[in-house]
């Protein structure tokens, strides 16, 4: 006697063999000729396959969202990865680069200086509240490195040594009040005085001792005179921003911006043979310079 459970696999035998067979017999028929039976086995047959394609799309969606993307994702990051080294490594390229002209420069400059220096490689900066540059600290390097010796760059005049402690010396930046230089206008040869102003929020210097008479326009590039057996002649200093002419027998008022960009700032020559003397350092003018 059948037991309902072998009764119930021949049920799914049968209807796995006899259900092709009416879809298929259903599938070739004419449109005209199709009964209500062929009707009702391609109903089922298509909410059949309609859903073994929901279910067939459902597990490519999973694959591709999930699984597959797993692997994309791992690729993603090392590439990442790769691409940051390839950034940082073009990173130090580019500074590398930069730093090895701005070498090539200090060492011309050095050629073309008729003093005796030496270089040397700023190793700190201090900054006002207004993130200006303050002061500088260079590596000494060479024990004749001294207080008051001239510090230039390649772009002009940085400032003078203001003390030396072990081997490290602080400098005195040419936008400092403290500090002073004579000067004359590269185009006219009109002379003057640059000073600092110690603004904390702005690099700026003041021009004194420049006669209404003399012409100085916005734009001069002011240099070193040479004058005070200091800085030698011809060196970057600043460059006028602001000339207000007063009348005859008074200083013009000019404002001036230093050429040297401080921030900037990473390698400097010390002058060892440059000593001011009592005249252009102290601020005064000199009787028979004009």
């Amino acid at each position: 006697m059948a037991t309902p459970r072998s009764l119930r696999d021949l049920v799914i035998v049968a209807s796995l063999v006899v259900a092709p067979f009416f879809f298929l017999r259903a599938s070739l028929r004419h449109l005209d000729q199709l009964t209500a039976l062929d009707r009702g086995v391609l109903r089922l047959a298509g909410t059949f396959e309609l859903g073994l394609t929901r279910v067939t799309r459902g597990a490519v969606s999973l694959w591709c969202d999930y699984i597959w993307l797993v692997d994309t994702q791992k690729e993603n990051a090392e590439l990442q990865a790769e691409n940051g080294q390839l950034r940082a490594r073009l990173h130090d390229a580019d500074r590398a680069a930069v730093e090895n002209v701005d070498l090539r420069r200090l060492v011309q400059l050095k050629r073309n200086v008729d003093t005796e220096s030496v270089s040397a490689q700023v190793v700190a900066k201090d900054f006002s509240p207004f993130f200006r540059v303050i002061r500088v600290v260079i590596d000494r390097g060479f024990p004749d490195v001294r207080a008051h010796m001239p510090v230039i760059g390649t772009d002009g005049v940085v400032g003078s040594i203001l003390r030396v402690s072990g081997d490290t010396a602080d400098v005195q930046l040419a936008v400092d009040a403290a500090f002073g230089v004579d000067v004359e206008d590269e185009r006219t040869h009109a002379r003057g005085f640059v000073r600092g102003t110690g603004d904390v929020a702005h690099y700026s210097s003041k021009v004194e001792m420049v006669d209404a008479r003399d012409d100085v326009a916005v734009g001069d590039l002011l240099v070193t005179s040479g004058k005070g057996r200091w800085f030698p002649r011809g060196l970057p200093v600043a460059r006028v921003t602001k000339v207000l002419r007063r009348e005859i027998g008074r200083d013009q008022e000019i404002e001036a911006t230093p050429t040297v960009d401080f921030p900037r700032l990473e390698h400097v020559l010390v002058l060892l043979d440059s000593t001011p003397n009592e005249g252009p350092a102290k601020g005064t003018r000199r009787t028979g310079d004009r």
